[in-house]
């Protein structure tokens, strides 16, 4: 089974910019559709970016047009730019992915990021 780790978290002021990195231990396809999840403290954890077929992205409101993602299958890696962040923000940050035939999807470990105001 693949695993997935992230990294690139941290802590940045309001209104910088991160990028999180997620690779796979195998290889992922174009047809995967891979994701960034987040979950605040005493909240659920939250889709904010997911990629699947033919590269198409969607992103819920609340981060549209601040984040973007974006994979490189040659490098078995999935990135989420950050942009403009916000305090509301900080959360740990988790990479998803699944592929046709799994029964369940795989999650990273998760990735902390902090925004200051």
């Amino acid at each position: 089974q693949v695993q997935l780790v992230e990294s690139g978290g941290g802590l940045v002021q309001a209104g910088g910019s991160l990028r999180l990195t997620c690779v796979a231990s195998g290889s992922i396809f174009s047809s995967d559709v891979m994701a960034w999840y987040r979950q605040a403290p005493g909240k659920q954890r939250e889709l904010v970016a997911r990629i699947s077929g033919a590269d198409s992205t969607n992103y819920p409101d609340s981060v549209k047009g601040r984040f973007t993602i974006s994979r490189d299958i040659a490098k078995s890696t999935v990135y989420l730019q950050m942009n403009s962040l916000k305090p509301e923000d900080t959360a740990v940050y988790y990479c998803n992915g699944i592929r046709a035939g799994w029964r369940t999807s795989v999650w990273g470990q998760g990735t902390q990021v902090t925004v200051s105001s």
